[in-house]
């Protein structure tokens, strides 16, 4: 039996795209707030803050939210003023289309269908992105890392996530995602089944100590249907 099915987020549910983060640090900078304010010095701020507070999440898996990247940049920021960092991702945040169709097969065959994502943003702005997209109401549950102490591949994260969907057997559960660190081998390290969705050029930074071997691959996130049901079809 599968109780339920965790995806991840960027590059899984949403389609990769490559980042200017410089770019995102100019965007962030416009939040910032102080007399001596430069927008150059305060992206290159920002830059390197991010570098440090991704790099905590890979490496102890400690979890960041957009407060904590200003603070580590030595920022003040008015939290009102982040409308342009917002638009700079949005064009970045859109569901796939096979996500709908993928989700309520999941539902139809009674699995319960949930979202874990290392993010730092609110849990307001991915549900926001899942309204927008019309996906909202077939979420079981979901787990930003923004709102608990871990993030992916910590063990803890994925625990976080089956407690939101109301499971209890991590070896009744599936992780998807496009991270062969966070989410295949942190997925089986917390005793899941992993998908690998191959959607994803993963920075070399971002790819972690250790790759997991996933126990199946979906070239499309349609194609986690057939890896389910087979596993279904599995005597026992």
């Amino acid at each position: 039996m599968i109780d339920a099915v965790v995806f991840d987020w960027g590059g899984t549910l949403t389609k990769w795209h490559d980042v200017d983060f410089h770019a995102e640090s100019l965007a962030l900078a416009q939040a910032v707030v102080g007399a001596d304010h430069e927008v150059e010095v305060s992206a290159e701020r920002l830059h390197r803050a991010g570098e440090t507070i991704w790099g905590r999440s890979r490496d102890h898996q400690q979890s960041s939210t957009v407060g904590d990247l200003f603070t580590e940049a030595g920022l003040d920021h008015d939290p009102a003023l982040l409308e342009a960092y917002y638009a700079f991702w949005e064009p970045h945040t859109l569901t796939d289309p096979e996500v709908r169709p993928l989700w309520e097969a999941l539902h139809e065959r009674g699995v319960k269908v949930g979202v874990l994502s290392n993010t730092i943003w609110p849990r307001k702005v991915h549900e926001g992105f899942f309204r927008r997209d019309g996906v909202l109401d077939l979420v079981d549950g979901d787990v930003y890392t923004s709102e608990v102490p871990w993030t992916k591949p910590s063990p803890h994260a994925f625990r976080a996530a089956l407690d939101a969907v109301g499971a209890s057997d991590p070896a009744r559960c599936v992780y998807v995602g496009d991270r062969l660190f966070d989410d295949v081998w942190g997925a089986q390290n917390a005793g899941l089944r992993a998908i690998h969705v191959p959607h994803s050029t993963i920075p070399p930074a971002q790819v972690g100590h250790t790759e997991g071997e996933p126990d199946a691959v979906a070239p499309t996130l349609l194609d986690v249907v057939d890896v389910v049901d087979g596993w279904l079809a599995e005597p026992g």
